[in-house]
Formats: structure tokens, sequence, C-alpha cells
């Protein structure tokens, strides 16, 4: 099988790269340039958003698949339809599970769930790119499928509710320190973490379906987790035996960070549990087999294999201190107003 990824060197595309190399598929990657390459795969350079100049470099390329780790608007589509239309038997269009419904109104989640997220407009944007490809598939055939990943981790990155994407070493540094770590709400919330390379297990096995033409997918874990028991994991993995963790409602955290508003109120602040009948009906040997407990102990591996990887953004650590401070204030000021009132009234 000829396959050529769009993107192809991130956090899920790059396990599904080393996969469909493993199983000797003939891989193609198209991007910039900006990430080292991957051995055993060709590599393109070129602006997808250049026609023209995209279309050069493919030559007379012709793909069994392509799957597209990089579209996040409407607008990049455009060109894609234009490029790949004739030129691959599949299009693959990597969307997100948090286009849907948020909050949930029923559990599991399951691919008829409606799409509607008002909180985050990154979610909004996939659900307009479906939109898009669904018109592309009805009006003129386009081969498209849809692909929904939930939060999906690998060696390099510590997937957490409260965090610092590109830093998410902070909050484990934060508990070795035995420095507080904000949890949203109650902790009790069930979330679905699932490992890149389960996830890369689902993708290659739906690549040259003519029957998952049409068809959306979602791609994630069997494994449910509370947000405590996910914390206390990692906690477990970085040889923490008794984490500090704070909550603090979503809504307090969103009020004090507003640029968290879409990743928790439109995402992480609800349940996500995930009904995976309908990928392992078009791919009987998909099994997510990576538990998180397990995952995060690689993890966590990896950044202490070197010093380096161990970024810290000390910024947000200021922002969660001053939260956490202030909140810890309203809440004596509130049991001492509380109090007060009761006393005044004989009630104490």
């Amino acid at each position: 099988m000829k396959v050529l990824f769009l993107g192809g060197t991130g956090i899920i595309s790059r396990a599904c790269s080393e996969l469909a190399l493993a199983r000797g598929v003939e891989l193609w990657l198209l991007n910039r340039g900006a990430h080292a390459p991957i051995a055993g795969a060709r590599t393109v350079q070129a602006d997808l958003q250049d026609v023209a100049a995209t279309t050069r470099a493919l030559g007379n390329e012709r793909f069994d698949a392509v799957v597209d780790f990089i579209a996040f608007a409407p607008a990049e589509l455009e060109p894609r339809i234009q490029l790949f239309r004739g030129r691959t038997s599949q299009y693959v269009f990597i969307s997100s599970a948090s286009a849907y419904q948020k909050p949930p109104l029923s559990s599991p989640i399951t691919e008829a769930t409606p799409l509607d997220n008002p909180f985050w407009d990154y979610s909004r944007q996939k659900i307009a790119c479906e939109a898009r490809l669904q018109r592309a598939h009805r009006e003129s055939g386009f081969p498209m499928t849809i692909v929904r990943p939930s939060y999906t981790y690998g060696d390099t990155v510590v997937p957490l509710a409260v965090n610092v994407w590109g830093k998410t070493f902070t909050v484990v540094d934060r508990m070795r320190r035995g420095q507080p770590v904000i949890v949203p709400g109650d902790g009790l919330s069930l979330w679905t973490m699932t490992h890149n390379t389960d996830f890369a297990k689902g993708l290659l096995g739906l690549l040259g379906r003519p029957d998952a033409l049409g068809e959306a997918f979602h791609i994630t874990s069997d494994e449910a987790l509370t947000w405590n028991q996910i914390y206390l994991a990692v906690a477990d993995a970085a040889g923490v035996s008794a984490p500090k963790l704070v909550h603090l409602s979503s809504d307090f955290i969103t009020a004090c960070l507003p640029e968290t508003v879409g990743t928790l109120l439109g995402d992480k602040s609800n349940s996500a549990v995930f009904d995976n009948r309908k990928i392992k009906a078009f791919v009987p040997d998909f099994s997510a087999t990576t538990s998180f407990r397990d995952g995060i102990r690689k993890t966590i591996a990896w950044f202490d294999a070197d010093p380096t990887r161990r970024l810290i953004d000390d910024h947000a650590e200021q922002d969660w201190d001053a939260m956490i401070a202030a909140h810890d204030q309203a809440q004596a000021a509130a049991v001492l107003a509380v109090q007060s009132v009761r006393t005044a009234n004989g009630r104490a």
C-alpha cells in the first residue's frame, strides 16, 4: 500500500508513521520540513496552501490513501480537495473527539452523538471541516473518511487536565517538589486516555478500506479513569507517593485563565467515555492494549532519560500558585462569614 501522510511527525502521526513502516507500507510524508525526517519514509517538502507548488512536488504520484493530520480550518481543506481529488482512493481527515456535544447529554459517546461545542473554537473549526468533507462526498464522491482522536499521548507528553502544552513536565516537577497541582472539579469525572501506538493500530486498519469511505470513527482506549486516578498514576510513575491535589471548579479556573475555556469547559471538565464498537467492527484486530499506568511510566522514563526534555513553565506556575492562594483565602473568608452569620442568629 502506498500512503501519504500530511504531517507525519507529531505526537499522533509519528506513531502512525512508525507502525506504517513496520507493516511494510510505502510511506510518503508531506510537510514543511520543520521536524526531523523519519527513517524509511520518503519526505516531500511543500506548503499545502500553495496548490501549484505542492502539485509540482508530488508530480504524477498517486496514493492508496492520504491522511491529513494538520488541517484545522475549512479554508485549509479547499486546496486539499482540489489537490487530492483523483490522486487518492481515500482521504482521511483527522478531526477531534472534542467536536462531540459539550456537555454530553448521554454516555458513552458514539459516532452518532451530535457534534456541538459552544466553548472551543478549535472544535467548531473541526466540525466545519467535517461538514465540508461530507458535502464533498455527497456532491462529487470525494473519498473521505473522518477519524476523531480523543486525548492521545505518547512518550513526549504528560496528559493532564491543567498543564502547559509544550512544557507538560511542569506538573510532574511540581509533584516532585511537593507543590500543589490543580485538578478540575472534584476529580471524579471520567476521562479516556489513549496511547498513540494504540491509536495507530486503529488508523492503519482503516486505510485502503472502500467501506470506510463516507464514514466517521473515533479511536480511543476502552479504559475510563477519573481525573484523580489519572493524576495519581502520573505521580506514581514519577515516584511521588502522596501528591498534593487541589480541586478547583472549572468555572473558577477559566475565570482566572480565560485561555483555558476551550480545553476545560469545551473538553476536559466533562466526562468522556467512548463506545468503540464501530472501529472494532471495521478493524476487528483493533484493541487498545496500553493501560494508562503502563503508558505514563514510559512517558516519565522518556523525560527522565534526558534533563533537557524536562522543560518548565515558570509563568504558569506563578498563575497556579496565585489561583490556589486566592481560592484558599476566599474559602477561609467564606467560612468566617458564615460562622459570623450563624453566631448573630444564635445558630453557632
